[in-house]
């Protein structure tokens, strides 16, 4: 993990947990270090990011689980770190939003709290893999070959299959209630874009305040 603390955070703060994207496959929390920093200092809040393992190596649920380990350690060194344990959120982009996704699942399903969730074009649906493949839609830099290779990395095998593990594809959760206040943005041309907005959808519809 990597923790920014700006100067000047006042005691008993919020924090954000941060994970960052790739496609399960790429990334290092070490190059997002602008981002968390900028966000700790706007906040004034502590910022965590997690260095989380990568598939294919590394398939579902080690990323899960590394990021859940991160939540856990926030809450039980929340003292010792100046926070509110009331006011720890789960903050994520792309995979890293799946990734957030499935874990505030996780954190309610467990009693962890999470205050709120934000989730920054989040990947959260394996089936999108098949849906994009049949429409012959192209989309820019990650493309639905992109997609199969990134889900099959991640579940360990090909994406779309009639049951998924739990927490592995939030998209596939039954239901949303109980889940905290979330805000979703994603662009039009998104490769993410439908999902995305049928995530917002089912959380509305489950009572769950959501902006999209």
């Amino acid at each position: 993990m990597r923790v920014y603390d700006p100067a000047g955070r006042a005691d008993g703060s919020a924090a954000l947990l941060y994970i960052h994207g790739g496609g399960y496959v790429l990334g290092t929390a070490a190059a997002d270090d602008g981002v968390c920093a900028d966000l700790a200092r706007r906040l004034g809040a502590l910022v965590v990011s997690v260095d989380y393992r990568l598939a294919p190596e590394h398939p579902f649920p080690g990323p899960h689980e590394d990021c859940l380990r991160a939540l856990r350690w926030l809450h039980a060194e929340a003292d010792e770190l100046r926070v509110d344990r009331a006011r720890i959120g789960v903050s994520g982009e792309s995979a890293g939003g799946g990734l957030a996704a499935g874990l505030v699942q996780r954190a309610v399903d467990d009693g962890i709290p999470v205050r709120f969730q934000h989730l920054i074009y989040p990947m959260l649906d394996d089936r999108t893999v098949l849906r994009a493949e049949d429409s012959g839609a192209w989309h820019a830099i990650w493309t639905p070959a992109s997609n199969r290779f990134g889900w099959t990395s991640y579940l360990g095998h090909e994406p779309g299959l009639d049951v998924a593990a739990p927490y592995a594809v939030p998209a596939r959760r039954e239901s949303l209630a109980g889940l905290p206040p979330t805000w979703i943005g994603v662009g039009t041309a998104d490769l993410f874009h439908d999902e995305d907005v049928a995530y917002s959808q089912a959380l509305r519809a489950a009572g769950v305040e959501c902006e999209l």
